[in-house]
């Protein structure tokens, strides 16, 4: 070591600077998490631009869910149902996504590529929506105040297409996204690569709607005009760069459809018929259900349980989002070790049963110590779950069919997160209602009661979700599910097949 040392300090000064900068980018990749997620075949500044898309995704994510839900209902005045209506219709989109993935299997264009026009399709209709986003709400918030002589029906209807034109580009692209990284990562990186477009997403969510959340302190309508747009322009900026050079292209897709290629129904067919996969979508329902029904209604079980502050409260996002990234590097590491997926799933699954449990029990200790320890377990349950389970879906089907069972796998995962949000608010307004009112009995009449019936029927959903997962994981003389589907070519894909 001193020696080298003495010898690069002695060598002349632009070779001496050349040897210092390549020792320094080994060390700096060493040091970035996931970093063993690169191969010779998909290099970590290649695999980290790929990653973009999902960055969009979670912009978009946060800006529908967080930023403009608060905007709308506080410094707008729309009702709040009507809010929730809008911020829902983007799960209208996701039932398609197995369509979506068919498409991309079997796609032919000029220029022989796959996945690059679903996700340019995608780019666009989300940046269609977000440019007329914030003229449809400031139509929509002053026509239903009154304050603008046109119908009260054409803001909404204006509104609707912004989040429907929204919801379909981003599913489209997290869809032909997810499918693209199958094709180029190699089998044996495929789990870190998961978890790291878990974490991309993650970091996109978070960190756009801080900025969000700054940006618009000030609100104004010349405000969100110029943010929202502002997010259309950067989702375009990094979808290109997502996308740029990453398939290549493949002259055998530049002819016309062939009557030998599978329609979708055939290919549905084909799919839903492996052993397994209708226990494996109804298991991914249930588990995603079971750990998303609480999302609208964590943070007021905290403040108005609790009695927790708006900053306390908010506190708890950045808890589950550390659960979760946790789980992200610890699933990450099981997968590479050789674990079946759907066991990786099913620890999720169990996690969450002592987190709900610690959610319920936080009301009746008052503990907000308790209450932040289950938050956290959801993160990292939740996190495990959906690791485990894209993993198992990427390992499904053959190649030439991996959209398919990605879109698959993502249509059931983002309508049973969309309707299970639905339903827990508005399983914690009737009970809450009803207890209030003494209608459910003296020993009931509280308002932790409407919190903790959406916590217990979370429990149960996990229970659902168990028994449908038990029969899938693999034992020593059975293979997983990922092994059992028809034959497939565990042939790494070589240099030569990537574009320069």
């Amino acid at each position: 070591m001193i020696r080298t040392a003495w010898l690069t300090r002695h060598l002349p000064g632009p070779l001496r600077r050349r040897v210092s900068h390549e020792r320094w980018l080994n060390v700096s990749a060493q040091l970035l998490p996931f970093a063993d997620a690169a191969s010779a075949e998909l290099p970590l500044s290649r695999l980290l631009r790929l990653s973009l898309f999902q960055v969009a995704v979670g912009m978009a994510m946060a800006l529908i869910v967080g930023t403009l839900n608060r905007v709308l209902i506080v410094e707008m005045g729309v009702a709040a149902w009507l809010v929730s209506a809008m911020v829902a219709l983007p799960i209208l989109a996701a039932p398609f996504r197995a369509v979506i993935g068919h498409r991309s299997d079997q796609h032919r264009s000029v220029l022989g590529w796959r996945r690059v026009p679903y996700l340019w399709m995608g780019t666009i209709l989300q940046f269609g929506g977000l440019a007329i986003m914030p003229f449809a709400l400031l139509v929509l918030g002053e026509s239903h105040a009154g304050l603008l002589e046109v119908p009260a029906w054409v803001g909404t209807a204006a509104a609707a297409l912004a989040f429907l034109l929204v919801g379909a580009g981003l599913q489209t692209v997290q869809t032909a996204g997810l499918a693209l990284a199958t094709d180029l990562a190699p089998e044996a990186t495929r789990p870190r690569v998961v978890a790291l477009m878990y974490v991309m997403l993650l970091l996109g969510m978070v960190g756009s709607g801080l900025v969000f959340g700054l940006l618009l302190a000030d609100f104004s309508p010349k405000r969100l005009i110029q943010v929202v747009q502002g997010a259309a322009a950067v989702t375009v900026l990094l979808n290109v760069v997502a996308l740029w050079k990453q398939e290549a292209r493949n002259p055998s897709r530049t002819r016309g459809p062939s009557a030998d290629d599978p329609d979708f129904r055939s290919s549905w067919k084909a799919f839903i018929a492996l052993p397994g996969a209708r226990r494996f979508l109804l298991a991914t329902g249930l588990g995603t259900a079971a750990f998303n029904m609480q999302d609208i209604v964590l943070e007021p079980y905290g403040g108005e349980i609790l009695h927790l502050g708006v900053g306390a409260t908010s506190s708890l996002t950045g808890l589950m989002a550390l659960g979760a990234l946790l789980a992200f590097a610890g699933a990450a590491r099981l997968l590479a070790r050789g674990s079946d997926p759907i066991r990786v799933s099913a620890a999720g699954l169990v996690l969450g049963l002592p987190a709900f449990a610690l959610v319920i029990f936080a009301a009746p200790l008052e503990s907000a110590t308790v209450f932040r320890a289950g938050a956290f377990l959801i993160g990292f349950g939740g996190g495990l779950f959906a690791v485990g389970t894209l993993s198992a879906a990427m390992n499904m089907e053959t190649p030439e069919r991996i959209g398919l069972a990605l879109g698959a796998w993502g249509a059931m995962q983002a309508t049973a997160a969309g309707v299970s949000v639905a339903a827990g608010g508005a399983i914690r307004d009737l009970v809450s209602t009803l207890a209030v009112h003494g209608d459910l009995g003296v020993a009931l009449a509280h308002p932790a009661t409407g919190y903790s019936v959406v916590y217990h029927l979370e429990l149960y959903l996990l229970f659902a979700a168990l028994i449908a997962l038990g029969p899938l994981v693999r034992s020593a003389h059975r293979k997983p599910l990922a092994q059992a589907s028809s034959p497939r070519n565990t042939e790494k894909f070589g240099l030569a097949e990537f574009p320069g």
